[in-house]
């Protein structure tokens, strides 16, 4: 049965045609008419950014396997030929749909609030003067126009950077006759340009592909320009690199990163003018099919669009801003240490401040009583104070040890940064264990407190990042539970030193006793369907696609085990199918942050087991990252966990989106019931709480 059936290859591909599906109820917040107007702008560009990482990742993937396969003769009947052409169908709708939005939906409506994004056509007298003084003194002194002859080759076009191929009839200065020209715009040109106030009293802007098609003819005096056409290629990027075969981790990066921008291509964008003699040309140079030919009605890349939701300053067409809680606990004069051996803490961001977490890492580098600070980074940012604090307390002169994943896809360059400002103040600096991504969220405190030395962790659903803490939801435990502290010392003498891996005591652990202890759980909860007890699993992730994980589930609803999944993006499990899945539903929640915290719910006849997770349910995080997931056990915040955490989404009927039997989603609308946004009533929530100081006050 299509989507129940978890044998390879077709399962494998399925997951790739899931993003796309993830990416359309992205898109769908653009057309969102109960969503601020710049908000919906820069929904339709995270959409198009995610598509570009879709291509250069996924879609990549999928033609280095097809070549291998096609070179080893493999005779299946899923092959990843089929699915790319699939592919290359929902993906030509999806980008159908956002140059759609684009132009039928988001320009007309911001233009009736003031705000212009002026195509050529529409340019008046006074523009196109001040246009022109543009170009002249700002554009046409960095452009270096490209003749395609024996003597000046096709370029070498630099990954989703804008360039512009250039039909031309004449002889230039040297009497040669030139066909051809390539025109690239240097990254550091706006690809909008706002026409000042003293011209246009509203807010206008005009692509940079407008002035320079316009203003063409002065890059080729005395030659006449038939045809002019943008175009952008998309490339390869994911890095490889064989660990067990070099020396130097981080210097075969640094290789790697130095050639990404000139990979394999694997999408060609043009404007939708574009001749087919000239799409050809280009397919041809970059050694493309008929099927990875894009033709946009607009700029081809949506994503720089994103310049104009910073670059407006309409705060009523805007998100309302919102200041996190921190919870009145930590607001006295007391030290976080002193803080938690009184009990542990559960922030939830965004709602809640990241600050603690800040404060907790600065005190432990100011505190002359703290021995030694161990810390995973996969992503923090360029400019982060955990990282400032983590170099302070290496050169006061304590014991700094930071694994820092190196392979956080594109943030490779920033982490090797990091690493090396990191070396140069004192501190242990390794990268995991070859063959695994280090992607646990951990920080241990080792602090001599008497004649005891107590641990102080926190651990975390999403990174050590204050911009995406104001933008993700994510979980994060603060404790010095003296057995989750031990536990999370053993996982860190795992990924410096060498030895094998250690019985935990409350941590579950990827790729050791995760995966393993899900399983359990989940039959524990068949076992006591059947025998009458209470049986019920909620399980909030980003993805789940791990067939063992899926099978148990199955078998559970089987048995009569209620089971609500909260999945934002990939999902290869089918609920509704009569006979396997009945019991199961199927939820994406799409709205103002992204969901992005990891919550396992497991009802264990009237006991619950609660857990927050670095892992999502994929065959990556299961096998081949380190991971850590963590009990909550203090009843009051695991009620609280429970409510916020996994309820409310439940509850949501308005960014909700369901997974049908057949692989579809399906919007959930309000109907007769009262509409219930699940992040919008978390942040009523907490503004309450806020305002009345009942539990929280306001951040600093």
């Amino acid at each position: 049965m299509d989507g129940v059936n978890l044998d390879q290859p077709e399962f494998y591909f399925k997951r790739e045609l899931s993003l796309l599906q993830f990416q359309h109820r992205v898109l769908a917040q653009a057309s969102d008419e109960s969503a601020p107007l710049l908000e919906r702008l820069r929904f339709l560009c995270i959409s198009s950014a995610n598509l570009d990482e879709f291509f250069q990742i996924r879609v990549a993937g999928l033609k280095h396997r097809a070549a291998l396969e096609s070179a080893a003769g493999n005779g299946n009947d899923i092959t990843p030929e089929k699915y790319l052409e699939k592919i290359s169908e929902e993906a030509h709708k999806l980008v159908e749909k956002q140059y759609q939005v684009l132009n039928t939906i988001l320009i007309p409506e911001l233009a009736r609030h003031k705000i212009h994004l002026l195509r050529r056509e529409k340019w008046d007298e006074k523009q196109g003067a001040w246009i022109k003084r543009f170009f002249t003194s700002e554009l046409l002194p960095v452009l270096s126009p490209l003749g395609l002859d024996p003597a000046h080759p096709f370029p070498r076009v630099v990954n989703k950077s804008l360039n512009f191929i250039i039909s031309l009839e004449g002889k230039d200065a040297f009497g040669r006759e030139t066909r051809l020209a390539i025109v690239q715009a240097p990254r550091i040109l706006p690809r909008l340009i706002q026409i000042p106030s003293a011209v246009d009293e509203d807010e206008t802007y005009v692509f940079l592909s407008s002035i320079i098609h316009t203003h063409i003819s002065d890059l080729f005096p005395g030659m006449n320009v038939t045809g002019y056409y943008q175009f952008r290629v998309t490339r390869d990027s994911d890095l490889f690199v064989d660990e067990e075969e070099v020396d130097d981790l981080m210097g075969a990066i640094k290789g790697e990163l130095a050639s990404r921008r000139l990979t394999d291509a694997v999408r060609l964008e043009v404007a939708d003018t574009c001749t087919d003699e000239a799409s050809r040309f280009l397919l041809g140079k970059f050694r493309l099919g008929d099927e990875d030919l894009y033709q946009v009605n607009g700029p081809v890349n949506l994503n720089r669009l994103m310049a104009i939701y910073d670059l407006v300053d309409r705060p009523e067409l805007k998100y309302p801003p919102f200041t996190p809680g921190t919870t009145k606990r930590l607001r006295g004069n007391e030290s976080l240490f002193e803080v938690l051996q009184k009990g542990d803490i559960l922030l939830h961001h965004p709602f809640e401040s990241f600050a603690p977490v800040i404060n907790m890492l600065m005190q432990a580098a100011a505190d002359p009583s703290v021995l030694a600070i161990k810390q995973t980074l996969y992503r923090t940012g360029a400019q982060s104070p955990l990282v400032d604090a983590l170099v302070e307390a290496a050169k006061s002169g304590k014991e700094v040890t930071v694994v820092v994943e190196l392979r956080a896809r594109f943030d490779e360059a920033e982490n090797i940064n990091l690493a090396s400002r990191l070396q140069e103040a004192g501190a242990h600096v390794v990268y995991g264990v070859v063959g695994y991504k280090t992607h646990a969220k951990m920080l241990l405190i080792v602090r001599r407190e008497g004649r005891k030395i107590q641990r102080y962790i926190h651990l975390g659903t999403g990174n050590y990042h204050t911009g995406t803490a104001r933008s993700y939801t994510d979980y994060g435990l603060m404790t010095c539970d003296r057995d989750i502290g031990e536990d999370v010392n053993k996982i860190f003498l795992q990924l410096t030193g060498l030895g094998k891996a250690t019985k935990l005591k409350k941590l579950l652990q990827s790729p050791f006793t995760l995966e393993k202890s899900l399983l359990s759980m989940i039959a524990r909860e068949a076992e006591n369907a059947r025998q009458g007890k209470p049986a019920r699993i909620i399980v909030k992730v980003n993805a789940l696609v791990e067939s063992g994980i899926i099978r148990e589930l199955y078998k559970a609803s089987r048995a009569g085990v209620k089971i609500d999944l909260i999945v934002r993006s990939i999902c290869r499990l089918r609920p509704g199918v009569a006979g396997i899945s009945e019991n199961i539903t199927v939820r994406s929640i799409v709205g103002r942050f992204l969901e992005h915290s990891r919550i396992f719910y497991f009802q264990n006849d009237e006991d619950p087991r609660v857990f927050c997770a670095s892992a999502d349910w994929m065959d990556r995080n299961f096998f081949r990252r380190v991971e850590a997931c963590f009990p909550i056990e203090d009843k009051a915040l695991k009620k609280m966990l429970i409510n916020d955490g996994l309820m409310t989404y439940l509850s949501d009927n308005t960014h909700a989106w369901t997974l049908q039997a057949d692989g579809n989603y399906k919007q959930v609308r309000p109907g007769n019931q009262k509409p219930c946004d699940a992040q919008d009533s978390l942040l009523e929530k907490f503004a309450a709480e806020i305002s009345s100081g009942q539990r929280f006050t306001r951040s600093r």
